[in-house]
């Protein structure tokens, strides 16, 4: 007997939560694979059909678990429009890396770009685009866990493409939102952090019954005395 791929509604706390978890292993692959934090600081697990890397550091967790927590409740209310990861470096201060994560709604965000940031490092929309999505044919859960595993592998792989990084980094987690959304009076408005005459490279996406998220990293070319 042939076996099924069982498609489940997803709801828009599914969806949150789908999207939220990718977020996390996302960046903690970026800091594993840039070195941003030591290799010995990370541990192994089984996600999404792939043996991922995630911290064991604490002040790490405490600031990525912050941050997460308010990002999942501006995705609840459909105030989340893009993520980024800014990796600086420590000496020159410059912009490196800039991992930037798109997050549409049914429909097409709407609204303003106001691009906020934690102060410190150690509506409706979303429900109603989750009413409209129901109409739509379901996606399974294995599907879209195939669509994030491909990202999380093209994140694995950039080490191939992306210049070295000549300095120590630190990193910084840019959240976009809409104008009206309610900011936290611990959040501060942030400079973008744009990289001059940077190369970009589009990375794949994935999609939910609600959200869709599309990726790319933009970084600065090394000079010719850098390499």
């Amino acid at each position: 007997m042939a076996s099924t791929d069982t498609q489940t509604e997803i709801t828009l706390k599914g969806s949150v939560d789908i999207v939220s978890e990718f977020f996390f292993t996302a960046i903690n692959s970026i800091l594993y694979q840039r070195g941003i934090y030591q290799p010995e600081t990370f541990k192994r697990q089984s996600k999404y059909g792939l043996t991922v890397l995630t911290t064991t550091d604490d002040g790490l967790l405490k600031y990525l678990g912050q941050v997460m927590a308010q990002v999942d409740s501006w995705l609840l209310n459909g105030d989340v429009q893009r993520l980024v990861v800014v990796v600086s470096g420590v000496d020159s201060g410059e912009t490196l890396e800039r991992w930037q994560f798109n997050v549409d709604l049914d429909g097409g965000s709407e609204g303003g770009d106001e691009n906020r940031a934690p102060g410190t490092n150690p509506n409706n929309t979303a429900k109603n685009a989750a009413s409209s999505d129901s109409k739509k044919s379901n996606k399974s859960l294995k599907e879209i866990h195939g669509e994030i595993q491909a990202i999380i592998r093209q994140i694995t792989a950039s080490v191939t493409f992306l210049p070295l990084l000549n300095e120590p980094c630190s990193f910084d987690l840019l959240v976009y939102t809409k104008k009206d959304a309610a900011v936290p009076t611990k959040w501060e408005d942030s400079d973008p952090c744009y990289i001059m005459n940077s190369q970009e490279v589009k990375l794949r996406s994935f999609t939910t019954s609600v959200h869709k998220v599309d990726s790319m990293v933009a970084y600065r070319e090394a000079e010719d005395w850098e390499l």
